[in-house]
């Protein structure tokens, strides 16, 4: 992991572990805005980090962007900057997707779903060139674990909820396609192992484990700068 050096912030030790995580997360929105050029098509995730990515894109004031939204409160506030939306299927393959994380592993596994936007958060990531998560320096783990969050169709939910147990839902709207959001709960392990019997569950419209074959950056906003840590995604 390269560090790409400072960012030209200071803080001290008075911000608070929460107030430190919103500039870090910060910090490595705007290193990913950075990467966005004139005429780009670009994927915008969902999300407390994507909160700040949207005004640093913004503020640089590109021309020709053609975006597409993951969730409808980041359509809202895109469009409250100014940022136009697009459906995805008008606009064909991303030059870039741009995303936050849950937790991110030494191989650049990631879990995401906090939100409950994970379904489209993947369809956008897997549409795009070049797929760029940016996280605060909490993120990174050693090991993914639970929760894994999970969508699921109404029809059945009892009897796919057993076949993904320890799974439970959470007491949250439906996705704004309709499914049902839950959790997987149990033990993680080997991540790809995971994935494919999820994937296996009839019923299941998608999950938060996101393969590193999807991932080609992560920004790491950190103290001194924002680090970087390759995926396997060109």
């Amino acid at each position: 992991m390269a560090s790409t050096g400072a960012t030209g912030r200071s803080h001290g030790p008075t911000l608070s572990g929460a107030e430190r995580a919103e500039e870090e997360k910060r910090v490595a929105a705007e290193a990913a805005a950075e990467l966005i050029e004139d005429g780009m098509k670009v994927g915008l995730g969902t999300g407390s980090t994507v909160a700040h990515l949207l005004p640093a894109i913004a503020r640089r004031g590109l021309r020709g962007l053609r975006c597409a939204a993951t969730s409808p409160a980041t359509e809202t506030a895109a469009l409250a900057l100014g940022i136009d939306i697009e459906p995805l299927d008008a606009l064909g393959e991303l030059d870039i997707a741009i995303d936050g994380a849950d937790q991110v592993d030494p191989r650049c596994w990631l879990i995401k779903g906090g939100g409950g936007a994970h379904v489209r958060e993947k369809i956008v990531a897997a549409a795009a060139r070049r797929f760029v998560v940016i996280v605060s320096a909490e993120k990174p783990v050693p090991a993914l674990s639970a929760p894994v969050p999970l969508e699921l169709l109404p029809f059945g939910v009892k009897h796919t909820l057993a076949l993904l147990a320890p799974a439970r839902l959470r007491d949250v709207p439906p996705s704004p396609d309709g499914g049902l959001i839950a959790d997987y709960t149990g033990p993680v392990g080997d991540p790809a192992a995971l994935a494919a019997r999820l994937d296996a569950t009839p019923g299941l419209v998608g999950h938060g484990l996101f393969a590193p074959e999807l991932v080609s950056l992560v920004l790491i906003g950190q103290d001194d700068g924002v680090s970087r840590r390759d995926g396997a995604k060109p």
